[in-house]
């Protein structure tokens, strides 16, 4: 509201601070976009591999949740499809774009717990992205998605 000062001047209230935004905000979402999308294109290639292949996946002995390698296959393919869905709508800026790439990223780690017997390693290589993903997908506030995406508030 305008306020008049001793010589008749009008004075405006100064407009709200516009919102600090660190780099590595910014920089973690473009970096879980950049993650997702290798995780989920690594869903499909190995889903399309144990569908096209039988024999390319050895089942386990003793395993607890060995599943059957064509079915593995299929949901490896779908989850890697929502994966990189998930992934290109984080770049809205919308606060539910991160929910969902959070929870597609912890699908996706339960995903490659159950595929560990196959790839240890990968997967805990798997499993340690998605959980910097998560990281950076949290940290990044509602404020920055406003400043960089003109998100609404």
């Amino acid at each position: 509201m305008a306020e008049q000062t001793s010589a008749g001047q009008s004075r405006q209230s100064a407009p709200a601070p516009e919102p600090h935004i660190r780099p590595v905000t910014i920089g973690g979402v473009v970096f879980a976009v950049c993650i997702l999308s290798v995780v989920g294109a690594y869903h499909v290639i190995a889903g399309l591999a144990a569908i096209i292949d039988h024999n390319f996946y050895r089942s386990q002995q003793n395993y607890a949740y060995d599943f059957s390698i064509s079915g593995w296959g299929w949901i490896q393919l779908i989850s890697g499809i929502v994966i990189v869905a998930a992934a290109f709508n984080l770049f809205s800026g919308r606060t539910w774009a991160r929910a969902v790439g959070i929870g597609v990223a912890v699908a996706s780690m339960l995903e490659t717990f159950f595929f560990t017997p196959y790839y240890p390693v990968w997967s805990v290589v798997l499993i340690a992205l998605d959980v910097l993903v998560i990281w950076s997908l949290a940290t990044y506030g509602h404020r920055e998605a406003h400043k960089v995406y003109n998100a609404p508030l």
